[in-house]
């Protein structure tokens, strides 16, 4: 049996295939046991007594939970929408051919990038008296806007020069060449690290319940405080985790999507051409 080789290492042989069966055998075995002694402790402290669960077959919970998922999803939305034509124009500002608008764009975004986000947060909330809800869309555009800005110039700088030289030779003006032939480029490159700021955007909403707006994170807390369930804290955790996992998840799959979508050949989907045949005159 012949046997491929790689120019990056070598192949393992039957003892190296041995060790490393060995070694994943030994980490999952830790693995399991992390987990065995997980589960033994929730159990050891009572975090599944039906006491500590039945807050959530109660409607009024439910509904808690679910009015607080749907403000964590109306914050990101209107974060999204507010963020990403933000970082568009700073991005194109840091571009700029113009000194004071390619200055002024990179004070900008510098400013808000390095300030934290939470103290952003608080300055609008209690300084400038903004509601909670457009308090956090603030802070998060803000913040996630001037690291989008940074995700598109980078992504703008790394088209090759050649497609930008051969754009301005067709005799097109720079706005048009940013519009048709560096940008759907550049995002399409960038699209992962795009979605993955929209991810920390999203799980960002959580700090708006040390605003008092009543988000998803509020919701759980005022659920995990109550006495009348004797504290539960874990269960609520239980609740919550898996579902901010899944919508970050499922903004990784989108990502995914578009990303394959966006990498189709032109040509997938084309009406196809019609063999040639031979040409009748008018007579037939």
């Amino acid at each position: 049996m012949t046997v491929e080789s790689s120019a990056l290492y070598d192949v393992p042989g039957p003892k190296a295939l041995a060790r490393h069966r060995l070694y994943g055998f030994l980490a999952l075995v830790v693995i399991a046991a992390v987990l065995g002694w997980v589960v033994w402790m929730l159990f050891h402290t009572n975090q599944f007594t039906y006491q500590k669960w039945t807050a959530f077959q109660y409607k009024g919970v439910q509904r808690l939970l679910l009015d607080g998922l749907g403000n964590t999803l109306k914050a990101f939305g209107w974060t999204v929408l507010f963020a990403l034509p933000f970082g568009a124009l700073f991005a194109a500002g840091r571009l700029s051919d113009h000194r004071p608008v390619r200055w002024v764009s990179t004070v900008v975004v510098e400013f808000f990038r390095a300030m934290p986000l939470l103290v952003m947060i608080f300055f609008i909330f209690v300084a400038l008296k903004v509601e909670p809800l457009w308090a956090l869309v603030a802070g998060l555009t803000l913040y996630n806007g001037s690291v989008l800005a940074e995700v598109f110039r980078a992504g703008v700088l790394a088209v090759p020069k050649g497609q930008k030289e051969a754009a301005f030779a067709l005799g097109l003006r720079k706005t048009q060449v940013m519009t048709y032939v560096l940008v759907p480029q550049a995002v399409r490159a960038m699209l992962p690290t795009i979605v993955s700021q929209l991810v920390v955007a999203l799980k960002d909403t959580s700090l708006g319940f040390l605003i008092t707006f009543e988000e998803f994170l509020h919701a759980g807390k005022l659920i995990a405080t109550n006495l009348d369930y004797d504290l539960p804290f874990i269960p609520v955790v239980m609740v919550i985790s898996p579902i901010y996992i899944g919508m970050c998840l499922l903004l990784s799959w989108l990502a995914k999507w578009l990303e394959a979508r966006g990498r189709r050949s032109p040509k997938e989907g084309a009406t196809p051409i019609a063999e040639a045949g031979p040409v009748l005159d008018a007579q037939g």
